[in-house]
């Protein structure tokens, strides 16, 4: 693919380790840990999270829709990996690291598909007939929604609780 090519997603998912990074950097251990509540998602579980899709899902659905005829595409069940206990109990900075590199591979790989994989297609069991250029447009997506839980995380640990009544002017939700 030469520059000029538009792929959609890559420019941000080149992006998003770096941000992440920056986020992270004013964290402490126990911020990256604490959980906003028992069903939601500390820093860590996101983490261990990005860590697994970028392994476990885009990337390989990718290149099963590049590779085969309409391949079947699976359901990614976030919550019931979540139950299951995928996310937890795994040290934030090894995921973090093991997501640092597969998000270099994956880069990769995608700067190297030819412009005509965009149309590529797959089957995804629920939602039916999806194209490489929208999974990649929901890749970018899926990291800015984690980019902006993380943030909010940020706000409601580092920052919301010093505000005193300037409080009253905001609404947090991590």
């Amino acid at each position: 693919m030469t520059a000029d090519t538009k792929l959609p997603g890559l420019e941000q998912l080149e992006l998003t380790c770096g941000m992440l990074r920056e986020l992270l950097s004013i964290l402490t251990e126990e911020d990256v840990l604490w959980k906003p509540a028992p069903d939601r998602f500390s820093i860590a579980e996101i983490l261990e999270h990005l860590s697994h899709v970028e392994a476990h899902c885009f990337r390989l659905r990718v290149e099963e829709m590049v590779e085969q005829e309409n391949p079947p595409i699976e359901a990614y069940d976030q919550n019931a990996l979540a139950a299951a206990g995928q996310y937890s109990g795994r040290d934030p900075e090894d995921s973090f690291d093991h997501f640092e590199e597969q998000r270099e591979l994956n880069i990769e790989y995608l700067s190297g598909l030819p412009e005509s994989a965009l149309k590529r297609e797959g089957r995804h069991v629920e939602l039916g007939a999806l194209t490489v250029g929208e999974l990649l447009a929901e890749w970018a997506f899926h990291d800015l929604g984690h980019i902006r839980q993380i943030a909010e995380i940020v706000r409601c640990r580092k920052y919301y609780p010093l505000m005193g009544p300037l409080r009253s002017q905001y609404k947090v939700n991590p």
